[in-house]
């Protein structure tokens, strides 16, 4: 998972500064966690980057994320078959066809990413919009996407998870297996701060300390993949 420069400009809508219409979407759509409902409805402020910056070295692995992994990686993929969702995947699906992605060329390929994307995001109680946003940071929607550090796929996820659940045969250039990982560490990442979605997506993309990373992925999910209702 990497770390690029800013585009944050207009909105500081990032960790607890949540606020306005996007936090009256995320409750009305219940996909905001106790903590960060609460967090939305403070009026946007600019954070100040902590002093210390813990990178990937200074986190040893979360035995309770290995075990949410293992257990993720473990249950049979949902059908996708989400009748709730259908609004949802054809407005997703006009928006990814004008990135004229090479590897999504053409509507029932997108469709069936977004499917799966919702279904993976559902799973964990995550906003289906932000893991697109996310994606868009991290591959920018690229499934074969490695990055100089070695994170694979669309999510950018790191192969030593796999070691760490005793599943090195997963593919992480499979797009179902990338989001089941990515989906399950971001949202353990997001309970363990207590819904601080800047320090969940830094903690994500090993640039704890930072504001960079959290701010660019929520520029996206704000200015391209926010559902405005």
């Amino acid at each position: 998972m990497r770390s690029s420069p800013s585009a944050w400009a207009d909105h500081h809508l990032t960790g607890r500064a949540l606020a306005g219409p996007l936090a009256v979407l995320l409750l009305a759509t219940g996909s905001l966690p106790a903590a960060a409902a609460q967090a939305a409805a403070s009026p946007p402020t600019q954070l100040a980057a902590p002093a210390a910056v813990i990178g990937p070295a200074d986190m040893p692995p979360d035995p309770a994320l290995i075990q949410a992994l293992a257990q993720a990686m473990a249950t049979e993929p949902d059908s996708g078959d989400h009748f709730d969702a259908q609004v949802w995947l054809l407005d997703m699906q006009s928006r990814l066809a004008r990135r004229h992605l090479t590897a999504y060329p053409d509507r029932q390929s997108r469709l069936r990413l977004l499917q799966r994307v919702y279904v993976e995001a559902r799973r964990v109680a995550l906003p289906p919009a932000l893991v697109l946003a996310l994606i868009d940071v991290e591959s920018r929607f690229h499934p074969a996407a490695r990055s100089s550090v070695g994170a694979r796929g669309l999510m950018q996820v790191m192969p030593f998870w796999k070691a760490e659940i005793g599943r090195p045969q997963d593919d992480l250039e499979d797009v179902a297996t990338n989001l089941r990982y990515g989906c399950t560490i971001l949202a353990h990442y997001l309970s363990r701060e207590n819904g601080d979605w800047t320090r969940a997506l830094a903690r994500y993309n090993g640039s704890l300390g930072r504001t960079t990373y959290p701010e660019q992925v929520m520029a996206a999910w704000y200015h391209y993949w926010w559902v405005k209702r």
